[in-house]
């Protein structure tokens, strides 16, 4: 047996994006225009900014731009949490959760370290105040699910071989259990230069795949998690899901799936 993403898809896809800039608006309707989902990491002392040619999404249009991905956190000031106090880091991240929870109604748990800048202590805080997950700046250019994810090191750069990588995504080879393709980046990067075309290229190779799972960055730390916590008889043959969300598996005889507090049969 074998786990696998809902409804059996093979593999995931997901998209993280920092700063908030008004790029973010042609980005996000990109990726719901092709049925993706991607991770935007706000600062929330930064909405509505205008600062020579930055100019950043505005705390009224967050709920319409991101409608149907995450918002999630990069600090309120966009501060290196390593070079500043304890206590600094600690409002520099929880501030930014109360601000983007206000202003978007829901739970803010997910967050991009600053200039991918981190350290032991910083995961610490981070995940004291409620973060679930923290992404850095390391390509991996592999699409293992991360052992730790409060440093998950996503696949790409979108400027660092994506189009190589999205072929390997899309003929992945048999090794890989619940392999995750995470691209990152920010949408000034397109922006500025006018050339939105890598990007506009991959997903359009990307769009429409039946074995792609097409996530924000929550869900896959939550499905990946809820993976984690499933329970097993000594035997193997039988699964109990403790989970709050469906977990599925590829069985010899199909596909197997374990809802919340079910216990199954494999075999």
């Amino acid at each position: 047996m074998r786990f696998v993403y809902p409804q059996g898809k093979r593999k995931a896809l997901t998209f993280s994006y920092d700063d908030g800039q008004s790029f973010d608006r042609r980005l996000a309707e990109l990726l719901r225009s092709h049925g993706m989902k991607g991770t935007f990491h706000l600062n929330s002392g930064r909405l509505g900014l205008r600062r020579g040619d930055e100019v950043y999404i505005g705390a009224e249009e967050i709920k319409e731009v991101y409608a149907g991905h995450e918002v999630a956190c990069h600090g309120v000031e966009h501060r290196n949490l390593p070079t500043i106090t304890r206590q600094q880091a600690v409002l520099e991240i929880q501030e930014d959760r109360k601000a983007l929870e206000q202003i978007t109604g829901g739970l803010v748990q997910g967050m991009s370290y600053a200039f991918g800048n981190y350290d032991q202590e910083i995961m610490e805080i981070a995940k004291s105040l409620g973060i679930k997950y923290s992404r850095t700046v390391k390509d991996t250019k592999n699409f293992f699910p991360p052992s730790d994810f409060m440093a998950w090191h996503p696949t790409c750069h979108h400027d660092n071989g994506l189009l190589a990588l999205a072929d390997s995504f899309i003929d992945i080879a048999g090794f890989y259990e619940l392999p995750v393709m995470y691209v990152w980046g920010h949408s000034f990067e397109f922006g500025r230069s006018g050339d939105w075309s890598i990007i506009e290229t991959f997903v359009d190779k990307m769009a429409g795949r039946e074995d792609i799972w097409y996530a924000s960055n929550m869900e896959i730390y939550t499905y990946i998690r809820a993976v984690r916590q499933q329970e097993f008889s000594a035997d193997g043959l039988t699964m109990y899901n403790p989970a709050a969300v469906s977990v599925w598996v590829s069985t010899k005889e199909g596909l197997v799936e374990a809802k919340p507090l079910q216990q199954v049969k494999l075999s």
